[in-house]
């Protein structure tokens, strides 16, 4: 999780959802200790442009910025509200090196002329692409958008329990995070999933985020990279637990056990 809420007193009436999403599903310092570990071990170097697609608020973007002093990110997204979101918390407060942060309110289909060392997809938000031609398609534009010895990282979600209809509710110090998967569709793997926040009051923030998906599996994705130009796809598969709970280490795998939930990353390089 991406940290703890420092205060005791959530309400919905009161809840900023954004900073609700951040502590219950990201973890920027997590995913950027990652990018540099494996861009260096193959690349020699540590990377220092960034292309987050689907952005939202952007704050991997800043992050990015903050934790490299020649570092420069650009964030796309259609949904300008969550980017001047992103911009007022997140971007605004680095000053100077914020002009290092661009926001283009751009559809990531169209990607950008700016070539970057990494380009990411995360928390699954491909998934909007409900074909497999518009996924090769944008695909093919991450790949345009690349240095010639960048990557494209991104995750994915799998295992039978990503497929059922569930409920699954996560406490944090001062409101629970729910995740809620409605039935997914056999036929065009089609699903809806959605987020909520309950607080300590009985309110309850229903639904804050929703998601129309196509479930993708990690084979398609993978042939799906291959087919836009992509010249090699590695797998990092999450460690467990002694207890069997996921220990945010992330190793290249052949191959691994389809347990009941699992996250990945691919990482697809260009050459």
């Amino acid at each position: 999780m991406a940290g703890r809420v420092k205060f005791d007193k959530q309400t919905a009436a009161k809840a900023d959802k954004h900073a609700l999403y951040l502590l219950s599903v990201q973890d920027p310092d997590s995913d950027i200790r990652f990018m540099d570990r494996v861009f260096k071990k193959e690349r020699g170097r540590l990377p220092l442009t960034l292309r987050e697609d689907f952005c939202g608020t952007a704050k991997l973007c800043a992050d990015w910025v903050a934790k490299k002093a020649d570092g420069e990110a650009w964030g796309l997204d259609l949904h300008a509200p969550t980017m001047k979101y992103g911009h007022d918390h997140y971007v605004k407060p680095l000053g100077e090196r914020g002009a290092r942060v661009h926001l283009l309110e751009r559809d990531v289909l169209d990607g950008m002329t700016t070539r970057v060392d990494v380009a990411v997809a995360f928390n699954f938000s491909y998934c909007v692409f409900k074909d497999r031609k518009t996924l090769v398609r944008y695909y093919e534009s991450v790949r345009r958008g690349l240095d010639d010895d960048g990557v494209f990282f991104t995750d994915i979600h799998g295992g039978p329990d990503a497929q059922i209809e569930v409920v699954e509710r996560t406490k944090h110090p001062a409101f629970t995070y729910v995740w809620e998967q409605a039935v997914m569709d056999a036929v065009s793997a089609h699903a809806m999933r959605y987020i909520s926040f309950e607080f300590r009051d009985g309110t309850k923030l229903n639904r804050a985020f929703s998601y129309d998906w196509r479930i993708w599996t990690l084979p398609e994705m993978v042939d799906a990279l291959y087919e836009a130009g992509f010249a090699r796809v590695d797998v990092y598969w999450e460690g467990a637990t002694s207890s069997g709970e996921g220990n945010g280490v992330f190793r290249k795998v052949k191959r691994a056990d389809n347990e009941d939930s699992w996250i990945a990353y691919l990482a697809a390089w260009p050459r």
